[in-house]
């Protein structure tokens, strides 16, 4: 009998990862949001059943799958109420490094990556001037005989504290010596247990997602280090930032299961007047149309996991399934709050805390304003309403 859905072939993937999260109940999470703690036995946990491993290849210890079968992990994760922003940067920086990094990174660094002995978790582009703007970045890598030595700072940089390497873009030529304006940017892999003159500070945010600041004094890696050709850097992100809003919108698509999962529950069970409060369309239209928008949006998400794993450059795709995945959980977490009432606030049944973790991804990775303005630029053929030389 032919499926219709474009994940059937990874069923058995969900099933291992349900189950991993099973261990892992709303309580655990409560209780890491209490401290600001990170959740390390999740991750250990995800890690010892070979699911960061997902993307590596197998010739160097991962299971070599593709982006959508790292899609679906992340989505299981969220659907079962558990969270994948404390690892979820080792899937979609692992294709900077597979596509652009040397052998020699690759041995060195893959397999401890698979195994789990050495984390990938931080992503260094974002800077407190620039934000969005990532050509106007001010960190610098200075080329000096067979090292680089950095400067600047980044923010937004989560999980920094609890990672062995850092994927990082620093400017190696002054922007007004470059050729074009996306020239002049490089990538390093870091290994952040080898250097000095880093500090991280933490940001404390309305979500538990270790974020922090970090600050480059000065500070010495080897020209090895260098991922790719120095000065392409950006075109390396921009393909990896494809992957990252794929995935980003694979984990919407899950909260968005959950959160309808948890209304549609409550509304059954809960009694008022006599009769379980899912009875009135007051309640069930909401959920329902819930539930359709996240059915619309999970299809662009797997198409557009589909055709980069072709090799394609899905660039319209990627955004827009990451708009479209991000407007579904955020009003399906709209609908299983109203439907829980004064309940919903009560941190106990975790509606709030996932209510919260929604209301991320309509602010980041990139925000859902200038996903209009790309869409806008590139397929409709509109001018482009930001960037330099606008008045």
């Amino acid at each position: 009998m032919t499926s219709f859905d474009p994940t059937a072939e990874f069923s058995a993937i969900r099933e291992g990862v349900a189950q991993v999260c099973a261990g892992f109940p709303g309580a655990y999470w409560r209780d890491l949001d209490a401290r600001r703690a990170y959740p390390k036995a999740f991750v250990d946990a995800l890690g010892q059943a070979g699911y960061l491993a997902a993307m590596i290849p197998e010739a160097y210890g991962g299971s070599g799958l593709n982006l959508q079968a790292a899609a679906v992990i992340l989505e299981e994760i969220h659907r079962n109420g558990c969270n994948a922003a404390a690892c979820h940067a080792q899937m979609y920086t692992m294709g900077t490094v597979l596509r652009h990094g040397t052998e020699a990174q690759k041995r060195t660094y893959l397999p401890g990556i698979a195994d789990g002995s050495l984390r990938l978790q931080a992503f260094g582009v974002t800077e407190p001037t620039s934000g969005t703007d990532t050509l106007a970045l001010k960190t610098t890598a200075r080329r000096e005989g067979e090292e680089y030595v950095i400067n600047g700072q980044k923010i937004w940089t989560s999980r920094a504290e609890h990672t062995d390497l850092m994927v990082l873009l620093a400017r190696t030529t002054p922007r007004e010596q470059a050729a074009t304006r996306t020239d002049g940017l490089s990538v390093f892999l870091i290994d952040l247990r080898a250097v000095q003159g880093v500090t991280i500070r933490p940001i404390r945010a309305m979500i538990n997602h270790a974020t922090t600041e970090v600050f480059f004094d000065n500070v010495r890696i080897p020209a090895s280090a260098l991922v790719g050709e120095e000065g392409r850097g950006f075109r390396y992100i921009l393909s990896g930032m494809n992957s990252e809003r794929i995935l980003i919108a694979a984990e919407c698509i899950g909260d968005a299961k959950w959160f309808i999962k948890k209304g549609s529950d409550y509304a059954r069970e809960r009694v008022v007047f006599g009769a379980p409060i899912g009875i009135n369309q007051g309640v069930q239209f909401p959920l329902a149309r819930a539930q359709a928008h996240m059915m619309a949006a999970e299809a662009i998400v797997y198409r557009a996991a589909a055709m980069y794993d072709s090799g394609l450059n899905p660039g319209v795709e990627a955004n827009t399934a990451k708009m479209l995945a991000a407007d579904a959980s955020w009003e399906a977490a709209e609908a299983c709050l109203q439907t829980h009432g004064g309940f919903g606030f009560a941190e106990e049944y975790d509606v709030e805390r996932k209510f919260r973790e929604a209301r991320l991804y309509q602010v980041a990775p990139i925000s859902t304003n200038l996903i209009l303005c790309f869409i806008a630029e590139q397929v409709l053929g509109l001018p482009k309403s930001y960037g330099e030389g606008r008045g």
